[in-house]
């Protein structure tokens, strides 16, 4: 591990506003940790919604949406601690008290809060892992997890590049009855009224997508509570483009790592 990566971990745990505990902490048991069920008491001190950002990076999205809507809590969740260093550290500087941010595996997501304490999700530019449906953000072995946290009637909100996992998604969404408030697949194209809050924040990420002319999507679900979610039976055409790679200079050709 690099010597900045250390520092950054370092530094990591002396704020105030970051949780944090990896799988290697987790006992195998399935049951919440003590700081589930606290959150508003522990690190916000109000009783305003919660709102999640899984997949949260440098947590650009996070400390945004805190800026943007103050009535609200938010929390970025990442197990990359080098990139939410950036975001939790940004918060710190700016005194911004409604943004923590919590580094653990989002497969283990239940664990952390309790039935109903969070009202709203966030999934902005994830790996569409299109080879295995298990490791999608919102693929049913997810929303099971997620169905565990939310309050009734909560929102969850899908932001992308990628038109499979966009078409994917939808077709969750129609095999499950979820409820649908939104739908597009052209966010800055579309004429269709959208959430501020969609539109107003650009991740690392969404720039790299807009400077290659490719479209955003937002998706925004209600989940209704069921005992099983299922998978949808479709075939969906594969991503055909990549990513560019971490250390991306304009100047070069696109990187062929994974998306």
């Amino acid at each position: 591990m690099s010597k900045n990566k250390l520092q950054k971990f370092a530094q990591m745990a002396t704020f105030d506003n970051v949780y944090e505990c990896t799988a290697k902490s987790i006992n195998s048991e399935g049951e919440p940790l003590s700081i589930a069920g606290c959150w508003h008491e522990r690190f916000f001190h109000n009783t305003n919604p919660i709102v999640l950002e899984l997949g949260c990076g440098r947590g650009e999205y996070t400390v945004g949406l805190a800026r943007l809507c103050p009535e609200k809590n938010f929390i970025g969740v990442d197990i990359k601690g080098a990139r939410m260093w950036a975001g939790a550290k940004q918060a710190t500087e700016e005194k911004i008290s409604n943004a923590a941010f919590l580094r653990t595996n989002i497969e283990y997501i239940e664990r952390f809060f309790a039935p109903s304490e969070v009202s709203e999700i966030w999934i902005t530019f994830p790996d569409p892992q299109m080879k295995k449906a298990t490791k999608r953000l919102t693929s049913s072995f997810f929303m099971q997890r997620y169905k565990n946290i939310l309050a009734a009637g909560g929102l969850i909100h899908l932001k992308t590049d990628s038109p499979f996992l966009y078409q994917y998604t939808l077709e969750m969404i129609k095999a499950n009855h979820f409820t649908l408030e939104y739908e597009t697949d052209d966010l800055y194209g579309q004429s269709m009224q959208a959430p501020a809050v969609a539109t107003q924040i650009q991740t690392h990420y969404e720039h790299q997508w807009l400077e290659r002319g490719m479209s955003i999507k937002l998706l925004s679900f209600r989940l209704p509570y069921q005992e099983q979610y299922i998978e949808p039976e479709v075939d969906i055409e594969k991503d055909t483009y990549r990513s560019y790679g971490r250390n991306y200079n304009t100047n070069h050709h696109v990187s062929s790592t994974n998306h």
